[in-house]
């Protein structure tokens, strides 16, 4: 294989100089831009990405450069390079204000939500994901039933019931292709519908499919418990106190299994509960707007008063 490479990097070489003595600009950039194409077949990340820089040099158009930065950004993505990234998202950002074409503007948009998916920025990469459903087009990243498999999961965690109905459930782009999508649909349409048994057997099965996704495998947990959470939080809105065996019930699993659920996330703070496990009831306890406010009041004026010591402090320094 070395000797191969060996042998190609020198027949490459041979036409860069070639082109360079004897041809005009465009073939020398066509020349580099092979051995760009061939540094990144081979997975010589290094290479390909110093060889892309001498490229973009020899480039002219300032679509056929925005081109060459969402290669580097692929090439981030496949090696998880957070670095390359993000220094590429913000330089195609720049380029995009300096004008070019809407396809490569909402292309960029694609690229920069599925970095925020990799990162578990969940809000940030469904709203991209949602701006660009109609005009997607960036089929060298991800093709078609991914981008809508992904759009789904961001938009289920990020999204309340109304918006998840207008801009998701009735999209004629997810239409098209969620009965493609193993589990994905059932998913969708249960935790809308407020079907809670078929909602954890559908998370469930979504769970292990995310396990092996090369971007949302880090957060299959994460993404499972957060659904949890919205599941949970959706039921009680709609009661003052429920009994924890129709709950569990509902959910289709144990007493046991929803008691330890409930007091993880309780112990959290991220449900807004109490169980009364004599009783075998959840009651509510959610607080009230001024309440809510209150406390946000108090928050902040601790915070503001531990920025004042830290101040008097420097300055009797």
């Amino acid at each position: 294989m070395k000797k191969e490479n060996e042998t190609k990097l020198k027949q490459l070489d041979d036409t860069i100089k070639d082109a360079t003595e004897n041809l005009g600009e465009s073939e020398v950039k066509d020349a580099l831009l092979a051995k760009a194409v061939y540094f990144t077949r081979i997975g010589d990340k290094e290479n390909a990405v110093s060889q892309y820089r001498v490229t973009s040099e020899k480039t002219v158009g300032s679509g056929q450069k925005l081109d060459i930065v969402f290669t580097l950004l692929r090439i981030g993505l496949f090696w998880m390079d957070h670095d390359l990234i993000t220094r590429n998202i913000e330089k195609a950002k720049s380029m995009v204000e300096q004008g070019t074409d809407w396809d490569r503007r909402n292309r960029l948009k694609v690229y920069e939500a599925v970095y925020y998916l990799s990162i578990r920025n969940f809000s940030k990469a469904a709203s991209l994901l949602l701006d660009t459903i109609s005009t997607f087009t960036a089929i060298e990243l991800i093709d078609f039933q991914t981008y809508i498999y992904y759009t789904v999961l961001m938009c289920l965690v990020s999204l309340d019931r109304v918006t998840l109905k207008q801009k998701v459930l009735d999209a004629p782009e997810v239409l098209s292709v969620i009965d493609n999508i193993p589990h994905l649909g059932p998913l969708m349409t249960s935790i809308y519908a407020s079907n809670y048994s078929l909602f954890f057997t559908s998370l469930a099965s979504i769970t292990d499919t995310l396990k092996r996704d090369r971007f949302l495998a880090p957060h299959a947990g994460y993404y499972c418990k957060e659904m949890k959470i919205i599941a949970y939080t959706q039921m009680l809105e709609s009661y003052r106190s429920v009994q924890l065996e129709n709950m569990a019930n509902a959910f289709g699993v144990t007493t046991d299994f929803l008691d330890r659920e409930l007091s993880r996330f309780i112990a959290i703070g991220r449900l807004h509960c109490k169980i009364d496990k004599v009783g075998g009831i959840v009651e509510t306890n959610r607080a009230d707007s001024k309440n809510a406010q209150y406390q946000a009041a108090i928050k902040s004026g601790d915070h503001l008063l531990n920025r004042i010591q830290k101040l008097s402090r420097v300055i009797n320094l």
